[in-house]
């Protein structure tokens, strides 16, 4: 079971991420979001890393712990 938590926490993480990605390039197509200040996009940046890593860390840990000879065994080939 613990490779199903592992597997689609990462999902989520990839996913959201892509997404985030995309629509940050999109953005520079909008007028609005030129004229927000640094600290702003700073803040922005950060909340979307925090948003994947509350998915990211625990299915590394997850996947780790619980079966780090399986998913070593995989990586290796």
């Amino acid at each position: 079971m613990k490779v199903l938590y592992t597997i689609l926490l990462l999902v989520i993480s990839n996913t959201f991420m892509t997404l985030a990605w995309y629509g940050h390039l999109k953005l520079k197509e909008f007028k609005w979001f030129e004229s927000w200040p640094l600290i702003a996009v700073i803040a922005l940046s950060w909340g979307i890393a925090l948003f994947e890593y509350c998915f990211q860390v625990p299915a590394n840990r997850i996947g780790f712990e619980g079966n780090g000879d399986l998913f070593r065994y995989w990586s290796s080939k």
